[in-house]
């Protein structure tokens, strides 16, 4: 599946000329204010916003705002575009949390290199995230708003890591939020389902026993909630590309 772009404009023209420079590699949705662009998020998985700042209902730095202050979409990246050329408005944009701002008229080559850049940065992170045993969730947060997403979502899995049964359905009930959402939220900021960032999350805190050296393996096993120290071994080397024994003994020789 391509990445989805959001754009904003109040100008047909704009929004029409951007479509046509970014619809061979990113599916496309357009929106003429902050308020439309409001309601496509609701319903869109977006995976990044360009917007116009001087718009009517709702200019973008309203957006911006908005979408930087929600937990539901603020792991979205935000470039702004605007004929403004003062430093106000270029600390404005960023003070709001916009990712990048760019002067009217530009070059769809800066545009397309900016948009392909936060993109990558985005999946090399989860990608580090996901394969690195000490890695903290919080590494994969792009706002405040992100980490405190991720730091509830994280104790809610820890206290109830034990739990063989975990899903979705259980966290997002202790988390109060839907199932719907939740799902959508941990998908769009991590690439993972919650079934696999609850694996992750098992996986990671065994990693940090194993580097304790006060437990057994299996005994390790059963504290994060897997069936069996095989099948907790199993799971480890693919995520982490070593055996729990090869982690725990390199951990253990750097100690010495």
């Amino acid at each position: 599946m391509l990445p989805t772009i959001l754009l904003v404009d109040d100008e047909e023209e704009i929004l029409d000329f951007l479509e046509r420079i970014l619809k061979s590699k990113y599916t496309v949705l357009k929106a003429e204010n902050g308020k439309e662009a409001l309601s496509k998020l609701e319903t869109e998985a977006v995976h990044l916003v360009v917007s116009d700042v001087m718009m009517p209902e709702m200019d973008g730095f309203a957006l911006c705002k908005i979408i930087k202050s929600n937990y539901e979409y603020s792991h979205i990246p935000v470039i702004l575009l605007t004929a403004k050329n003062t430093i106000q408005s270029k600390v404005e944009g960023l003070e709001l949390g916009a990712d990048a701002y760019i002067e009217k008229p530009f070059s769809k080559e800066h545009l397309l290199a900016q948009i392909s850049s936060l993109i990558a940065n985005r999946n090399m992170i989860r990608e580090y995230f996901a394969s690195s045993p000490l890695v903290h969730i919080k590494s994969i947060a792009h706002s405040k708003a992100d980490e405190r997403f991720l730091e509830t979502l994280n104790e809610t899995i820890y206290r109830n890591i034990e739990d063989e049964e975990l899903d979705v359905e259980k966290v997002a009930k202790i988390m109060n939020m839907s199932r719907i959402t939740l799902y959508r939220k941990i998908k769009a900021i991590s690439d993972l389902t919650p079934v696999e960032l609850i694996n992750v999350t098992r996986l990671k805190r065994a990693a940090e026993l194993l580097a304790e050296g006060d437990y057994r393996i299996y005994e390790i096993a059963a504290m994060v909630g897997f069936s069996s120290q095989s099948n907790f071994a199993r799971n480890f080397l693919k995520q982490f590309g070593m055996t729990p024994t090869e982690y725990m003994n390199s951990k253990q020789i750097k100690k010495v």
